[in-house]
């Protein structure tokens, strides 16, 4: 057997191709398609539902969010307290959220006890009360933690990022406040669980070792509903309109620090230049090694963190940076992020810098699909795009072809200063 010498560096091999495990669709008796990631190895099945419920599809503010919050909070025939003691008992794990576009809810469940606990995943999917005492204290609850948070500069940057960027009439741009918490009503989430729950729009990710008779079950119990698939086909359609000054400044004289926020719309990942977008944004701000941790943080320290991101939404996107710095040193910081958006416009990206940034990527792309629930979710960001497993053959391809003088053309064409919006809160 060969020694393995230990003097001698092991050699760099880029990742060239990834064999990605393809989903199995079954549809239930009513047409609701569940996709199969059976490759896992321990005796657990996690079990996702994807539905079109996010702040998009309100007629009002936070009716999302908070039909998403209330599902366990009684229902046809379990009172609160008695999901979760089943839930418990059971040791499984329940998780719901709801996003812009859309709402989630997940269960995680030991496989033996998956029969047990489909009929109260049922009733909180398919038959919730929304129960007023219980809604009432939900509601004071998350208006009081948003009173809280209205004082830290970073949640104030974040919430007002948006509207600058995409309008205040956008749904993505949409601002609640705190008298919106007050005007939360009972019949509003019963309206939207009908409209937005109860159809045949929404989709199902089983992953895991998962056991047989799985889609029996879940046919027993979620195919026999027939909503109304028309329910969602009508397209909104909105004109971003963001605000006629590039320039915001929020005062918060007790601030200690001051909060950053820049960048513009962009588009998202179904654009043929959004993976190449994503190199350059790993290089300018996307990992700790980037030209902002680098310079704002390491060299300057202005920032403990500094970031920038592409972020992907189903009808539109946003490229941002973002830091938290010293008061007193907030312009410095500013002046030093265009400072690191023109080099990238003026010089080309150095080779070895370059294989960094692929290798990081690459790196991040494996480390994403180790199991089965993390493949799980990769499958579902393509879901929602309609796109298919190609995509990431796409992006193995684009990561190690890419060159520096292509980066360059795409920091002149998306990253123009012209077009990007500053936010500052604080000082």
């Amino acid at each position: 057997m060969a020694i393995l010498n230990r003097n001698i560096q092991p050699g760099i091999k880029l990742i060239d191709k990834i064999n990605f495990f393809q989903p199995e669709m079954i549809k239930l008796s009513n047409g609701i398609p569940v996709y199969q990631i059976n490759t896992g190895t321990q005796d657990v099945t996690k079990i996702e539902f994807i539905f079109n419920a996010g702040s998009w599809y309100q007629d009002k503010h936070l009716i999302s969010r908070f039909t998403n919050k209330m599902l366990k909070e009684g229902t046809k025939n379990y009172t609160s307290k008695e999901i979760a003691e089943k839930i418990d008992y059971y040791g499984a794990h329940f998780e719901s959220s709801a996003e812009q576009d859309n709402a989630y809810i997940s269960l995680y469940s030991l496989n033996k006890y998956i029969k047990h606990i489909l009929p109260v995943l049922e009733e909180v999917i398919m038959h919730p009360l929304f129960p007023n005492n219980e809604l009432k204290t939900k509601v004071q609850n998350q208006k009081q933690k948003f009173i809280v948070n209205s004082k830290k500069v970073n949640f104030l940057a974040r919430r007002k990022f948006n509207e600058l960027i995409f309008g205040e009439g956008h749904p993505y741009g949409k601002l609640f406040n705190t008298c919106d918490f007050d005007k939360i009503e009972n019949t509003d989430l019963v309206k939207f669980h009908n409209n937005h729950f109860l159809n045949q729009n929404y989709k199902i990710i089983v992953a895991g070792k998962i056991p047989a008779g799985l889609i029996e079950l879940l046919d027993k119990h979620f195919g026999k509903y027939n909503g109304d698939q028309n329910s969602l086909n009508s397209k909104k359609v909105f004109l971003k309109a963001p605000g006629s000054n590039r320039f915001v400044h929020i005062k918060r004289d007790d601030a200690v620090q001051s909060a950053i926020r820049i960048g513009k719309t962009m588009f998202n990942k179904k654009h043929p230049d959004y993976i190449k977008l994503k190199v350059l944004n790993t290089v300018l701000g996307g990992y700790f090694g980037s030209r902002l941790m680098t310079n704002i943080r390491e060299d300057k320290g202005y920032t403990y963190g500094i970031g920038s991101a592409l972020v992907s939404l189903q009808h539109s996107g946003y490229f941002f940076i973002s830091a938290e710095t010293g008061s007193e040193v907030t312009q410095k910081a500013i002046e030093e992020v265009y400072h690191e958006i023109r080099v990238l416009q003026e010089d080309k990206i150095p080779e070895a810098e370059l294989s960094i940034v692929r290798n990081y990527m690459l790196g991040s792309l494996l480390s994403s699909i180790d199991g089965a629930f993390a493949l799980a979710d990769n499958f579902k960001s393509l879901l929602e795009y309609e796109l298919n497993l190609d995509y990431y053959k796409d992006f193995i391809e684009i990561i190690n072809n890419i060159n520096a003088e292509e980066l360059r053309d795409l920091a002149q064409k998306y990253l123009n200063l012209d077009s990007l919006f500053e936010l500052k809160v604080g000082r």
